[in-house]
């Protein structure tokens, strides 16, 4: 008897192609790492944290900024040395102080025209104004000239630096972090959930590096456009765009993979498994991302520089992201196959019928669509309601500007140094007014200035004086030196003079601020401008409301338009939107009780909430993409109540991984000491997680089921009351 045995049929043979393409994408991709990656030490030579630089030309202070320079020949940035003691200081005391100032001026990060030692009238304390060469490290300068001064100050004399230069060297320290701390949390925080999502080796890694080379290169390109000042980068933006990119890049990755292995099981080839995957994949990824550019873009109506760079910088990111999801990725998966998945390799399941799975019955997702089922109105309801309850804390939340001293959390010698100045000093010492006018208008000038409320000295800048400035009284420009000394001509350049009056309140103060606004009230149409340190926090926030208005709801449209287009209907983005919109409202209420009750900040950016909507509603709306894109697949098969249904169970993994790994990055910005980033990771992470958990899991399905086929009006598949039968095949 002759047994027939049945061989197993061969498994075709890899074409040259399948090595040689992905082996030449991963190259290209590596190739473009080698070189942006050696730049994330580099950034700070591109970049600028200084206020004045984010400014519209146009603005009071930006004109003033501007035509200070031809004032003086030096571009020095002021720094304020506070001598302050629990007792009085005596001679012996200010002469070791003035022997000590004397040598530190000396230091090669001095510029020249630093002022004497000038005692306060309480007799406890003294401030010397100090000019560091912009050209220098502002931090090391600072703390150079700190540290002389201390070394040399008599026993129980504290030495505090503060001003521009002082806050200038916090902000510079509290980014520091950016390029290593952060990134390196980021990148970890990822890794642990990826390891957990997966339980496997390779892939997290294979996740994590296309997250990593998507970064690099496009720092590669940010750093060479803001080299060529073709974009302005900041610490604030560096920090965004990475991030940004990262979380992106992992969750464009996840939703990849997540359909690679669903179509693993079903083909046994793993190169029509992945072209299945990529096709099915594309498309929400490229609307996915090219919302949060659309909504990114919008940024670039904004009047401040700091908030219409990063619109350009953040889409480049975003850009590489999808690039890198849909190109290397790929590559390393059809290299890899199911080896990728190793230990828990997708096993191939035939199907006779080539037809679609049945929905699952079982595990989280099953149960929870099997709720939304059977009570769909009650649940969007009562969603609807506690999402709306969270919304009420928007009253607390106060983003009107916070003081430059509080910029920066945690320990702080300029904040030190300047509440002690305002004890013993007029507060706004050495963070003067400047005020810009014609010479003719010297006089009246001078009159508003002296005789405003807040103020409590005024000067002229002078050649002819000493000091480079002469005070000015009622009775006229008032000569400085001993009797007999002519009287100073003030400096004139195009017919203006620029005056500067110091305050009795701290520049960044509330005070100082309704001071320079009653001033330019009491100057308007006179032809002169105020500028400094106060009318830069000024026309900053200003700028930062009028742009909150003008952005969000261009950007609502933008993001609804592009959801039209992608689910060929109106009723469902209009919906979505909503959703998002509501999801925003609470994450910022909750967020403004957060701040202002449980970590007590002082306040918020008004930027905070424009960006806090950029990227809740851009990101938030990709979650209901990922979801509404299949759910839209699968309705066309079995029919709308169905198709979401199939689609909340079949998305439901992959968007809530997607979701917490966006969150821990966006949490990561947490670990820089910088107000402005930790209020953002806040509102950004919650909202993420709000949006993923609630959003997307409970309030858009069942709103989804209630309202039917109807939900895709006016296309055809909201006529159609019959699905278009099952699909004979996965795409």
């Amino acid at each position: 008897m002759t047994s027939t045995r049945r061989s197993r049929p061969a498994r075709p043979r890899p074409r040259l192609a399948r090595v040689l393409l992905p082996a030449a994408l991963i190259l290209v991709w590596l190739a473009g790492a080698s070189f942006g990656g050696p730049l994330f030490g580099k950034v700070s030579e591109v970049s600028s944290n200084d206020a004045t630089a984010y400014l519209p030309e146009s603005a009071d202070a930006t004109v003033v900024r501007d035509a200070q320079t031809t004032f003086s020949d030096s571009d020095a940035i002021p720094a304020i040395v506070v001598f302050s003691a629990d007792g009085e200081l005596d001679p012996a005391a200010l002469d070791a102080l003035g022997r000590a100032l004397e040598d530190a001026v000396a230091m090669p990060e001095v510029a020249e025209g630093a002022s004497p030692l000038l005692p306060s009238e309480d007799g406890r304390a003294a401030q010397a104004f100090v000019p560091l060469d912009a050209e220098a490290d502002l931090g090391d300068a600072v703390g150079s000239l700190g540290a002389a001064l201390r070394d040399a100050a008599p026993e129980g004399v504290a030495v505090h630096v503060t001003g521009p230069a002082g806050f200038s060297a916090d902000l510079a320290a509290g980014f520091a972090g950016i390029d290593g701390l952060l990134l390196g949390v980021a990148l970890a925080a990822v890794l642990v959930i990826l390891v957990l999502v997966y339980r496997s080796v390779l892939l997290p890694l294979a996740v994590l590096t296309t997250s990593v080379f998507a970064l690099c290169v496009a720092l590669l390109v940010v750093w060479w456009l803001a080299y060529a000042d073709v974009l302005l980068l900041s610490g604030q933006t560096q920090g965004i765009l990475f991030i940004l990119v990262i979380g992106a890049a992992t969750d464009y990755s996840l939703l990849l993979v997540a359909r690679f292995r669903e179509e693993l099981r079903a083909v046994e080839d793993r190169g029509t498994a992945l072209g299945r995957a990529v096709r099915g994949s594309v498309e929400p990824i490229l609307a996915s991302g090219g919302t949060v550019i659309a909504g990114l873009l919008c940024l670039l109506l904004s009047d401040l520089r700091s908030n219409s760079t990063l619109g350009p910088v953040a889409a480049i990111g975003i850009v590489f992201a999808m690039l890198a999801a849909l190109t290397f990725l790929p590559a390393v998966l059809l290299l890899f196959g199911r080896a990728a998945f190793w230990p828990r390799r997708p096993v191939f399941s035939p199907r006779a019928d080539g037809a679609a799975p049945e929905r699952e019955k079982t595990g989280v997702w099953g149960r929870v669509a099997r709720a939304v089922e059977r009570r769909p109105r009650r649940i969007w309801i009562t969603t609807t309601l506690v999402l709306a309850v969270g919304c009420l804390g928007l009253t607390q939340l106060q983003a009107e500007g916070v003081p430059q001293s509080d910029l920066v959390l945690g320990s702080s010698e300029a904040r030190d140094g300047q509440r002690i100045l305002g004890e013993h000093f007029p507060g706004g010492s050495g963070s003067p007014v400047l005020a810009l006018a014609p010479a003719q208008a010297l006089e009246d000038t001078a009159d508003s200035l002296l005789g405003a409320e807040g103020v409590t000295a005024v000067t002229v800048v002078s050649a002819d004086s000493p000091s480079g400035s002469a005070p000015v009284t009622a009775d006229g420009i008032q000569a400085v030196g001993p009797p007999g000394t002519p009287t100073p001509e003030p400096t004139v350049v195009d017919g203006l003079v620029l005056l500067q009056a110091t305050l009795a309140d701290a520049a960044d103060s509330a005070a100082a601020e309704h001071t320079v606004r009653a001033l330019r009230e009491d100057l308007d149409g006179s032809g002169v401008l105020l500028g400094g340190v106060t009318a830069t926090a000024i026309d900053t926030n200003d700028a930062s409301i009028h742009d909150r208005a003008l952005i969000i709801p261009v950007v609502l449209a933008v993001i609804l338009v592009i959801l039209m287009l992608l689910l060929r209907a109106v009723l469902a983005p209009v919906l979505l939107v909503l959703t998002t919109v509501l999801s925003f409202g609470t994450a910022m209420g909750v967020a403004g009780v957060f701040f202002q009750h449980v970590l007590r900040f002082p306040g918020a950016d008004p930027a905070v909430p424009l960006y806090g909507f950029v990227f809740l509603v851009a990101l938030g709306i990709d979650y209901n993409i990922f979801l509404m894109t299949r759910v839209r697949e699968e309705s066309l098969a079995h029919g709308t109540r169905e198709g979401v249904l199939r689609g909340l169970v079949l998305t439901g993994g992959v968007i809530t991984s997607a979701g917490i790994v966006l969150a821990a990055t966006f949490a990561a910005l947490a670990v820089i000491p910088i107000l402005f980033l930790v209020q953002l990771a806040f509102i950004v992470a919650f909202g993420v997680l709000l949006d993923t958990f609630v959003v997307r899991t409970l309030l858009v399905p069942a709103l989804a089921v209630d309202v039917g086929r109807a939900i895709w009006w006016p296309s055809r598949l909201s006529r159609s009351a019959q699905p278009s039968g099952a699909r004979s095949g996965r795409s």
